[in-house]
């Protein structure tokens, strides 16, 4: 139930919010490639204020659980002390696996705004849709491809720049063996 006291926010108004909190995880993305991590970033918001950040962490901590989504809903329940992240809209880069979208449904966020689509493990419509899968008691409102091109592209920078600097070091590899 809404507010009577809120101002309506138009569509226009919601997009231009959109973009500004995904450009917010998209720094966030490069902290993580900063760190040697896949640059994926994410960011929770509760009343138009950002309560937790998050972003990948995976190979750092030698932990597959270690995802952007499930670090920033990790420090969103000890911000708020519960787990339930009610009336929340989570931001990221890429969108979710079937990991992190269980969290999410979980933690009952409310709405889900990602970037670029996974066709490979995504697990917000691209391969599955466990976020708005009406056998679970929770759905989340999805918007996707905010930023989508950009965010891809950071993503295939990474990718790019590290098959790079592994034919590199292959090289350099075999001239030493010669």
């Amino acid at each position: 139930m809404s507010n009577p006291l809120e101002t309506p926010v138009s569509l226009d108004e919601q997009a231009l919010k959109d973009e500004d909190y995904m450009r917010q995880a998209m720094a966030l993305a490069a902290e993580a490639e900063l760190q040697g991590e896949v640059p994926v970033g994410a960011l929770l918001v509760k009343d138009d204020k950002v309560i937790a950040t998050g972003y990948n962490l995976s190979i750092c901590r030698h932990d597959a659980s270690a995802h952007a989504e499930m670090e920033c809903i990790r420090a969103a329940g000890q911000m708020v002390e519960n787990y339930r992240l009610l009336d929340t809209t989570l931001y990221v880069t890429l969108e979710p696996c079937a990991m992190c979208a269980g969290a999410m449904v979980h933690a009952r966020i409310g709405r889900l705004v990602y970037g670029a689509d996974d066709l490979k493990t995504g697990a917000a419509g691209s391969v599955l849709d466990l976020v708005r899968n009406s056998a679970f008691n929770h759905q989340l409102s999805v918007t996707s491809g905010v930023l989508a091109t950009e965010c891809g592209e950071q993503l295939s920078a990474f990718f790019r720049r590290r098959r790079k600097e592994k034919k590199a070091l292959k090289q350099a590899e075999k001239q030493q063996g010669q």
